[in-house]
């Protein structure tokens, strides 16, 4: 059996001092969970307070992004030694906030999984297509393409500690959400394709989330499909209650 993760993006939300006041309520609401990963993404400059609020808890803490060079002249980045330093164990990459109103690529993506790999960082590689895409037929060749151009010169041990995020751009931030045998058909093929580039076992070893408006009321339902090993949190994220319940979800 896989072991759940979720994970709280928490996008450009919080102040430090709201942040350091949603982890401190996040983290008695999740405590004793035994069988899954509970992760928190804040934005940079709230690394620091959360990082001390959930010390010596079950919470981990990621990363909304990671560059792939150890340092120099790229304002407004940041480095995985600057991460790792508060503690940052995973980072965001890629995701289509990123990719749509930034410009990342998938050709970056993959530079910054491949180094946060080599500093010990657990890249969560987000994917996904549009509705568009998704009405013309198209989801399956596109988000294979996006899993095999994120997965380039990463060796079969490192490809089994990535965590794919399939968030399918239509339902993020919308309130729509892919019913749990579409997302699981969908997640089901992301496992195909890394199955066909490093083996079975690799394939049903590595966790794949559901991102796409998972919230309190659906999580259950999305958690439970055969393939779908935990979920990306965007909005229920800031809110204590609902993201512990989607945790709770997961920790069954």
């Amino acid at each position: 059996m896989r072991r759940q993760i979720v994970a709280g993006n928490w996008k450009m939300n919080m102040t430090p001092s709201q942040a350091k006041k949603l982890a401190e309520d996040i983290v008695p609401l999740v405590k004793g969970l035994t069988n899954s990963d509970v992760v928190v993404c804040p934005p940079f400059i709230d690394i620091p307070v959360v990082a001390e609020a959930i010390k010596g808890t079950n919470v981990k803490l990621g990363a909304q992004n990671i560059h792939w060079e150890e340092k120099g002249a790229f304002t407004g980045e940041i480095s995985a030694d600057m991460l790792k330093e508060y503690g940052v164990e995973y980072a965001i990459i890629g995701h289509s906030e990123r990719r749509m109103y930034f410009g990342e690529t998938d050709e970056g993506v993959n530079k910054r999984a491949l180094y946060a790999l080599s500093k010990g960082i657990t890249p969560i590689i987000c994917v996904g297509e549009s509705l568009e895409q998704r009405e013309k037929g198209e989801t399956d060749a596109f988000v294979s393409g996006q899993v095999k151009a994120a997965f380039r010169g990463i060796s079969g041990k490192d490809a089994k500690t990535v965590i794919i995020a399939y968030e399918p751009i239509w339902a993020i931030g919308t309130g729509k959400t892919a019913t749990p045998e579409e997302a699981n058909a969908t997640i089901k093929m992301i496992r195909e394709t890394v199955a066909d580039l490093y083996g079975d076992d690799t394939a049903e070893e590595l966790r794949i989330q559901y991102g796409g408006s998972m919230n309190d009321g659906n999580a259950y339902d999305l958690i439970a499909m055969h393939d779908i090993d935990g979920g990306l949190i965007g909005g229920a994220a800031l809110k204590p209650e609902k993201f512990a319940v989607i945790c709770k979800a997961a920790d069954k």
